[in-house]
């Protein structure tokens, strides 16, 4: 029996090395989740997606030219 000692412990060394490994991969893909979802919600870059909503605008239509320039000025002022 004592081998069999030896194997059960071994066994259980095992499994609790490999709960650690799946606890802390948990946290680290948890972790990277909730990143890529808040970079989502606030749009990527930061102005960049507000530049793109106002091209999207001039493009249908919805602003002038004139009106493009100054915000784009204005974000890319923000920017720096």
């Amino acid at each position: 029996m004592p081998y069999m000692n030896g194997y059960w412990f071994g066994f259980a060394g095992l499994l609790m090395l490999l709960f650690w490994v799946v606890v802390i991969g948990g946290i680290i893909w948890l972790v990277l989740a909730l990143s890529r979802q808040q970079r989502a919600q606030s749009g990527g870059a930061g102005g960049g997606s507000a530049l793109r909503i106002l091209e999207e605008r001039l493009a249908r239509g919805e602003i002038d030219t004139d009106e493009f320039r100054t915000r784009r000025a204005a974000i890319e002022e923000t920017q720096r």
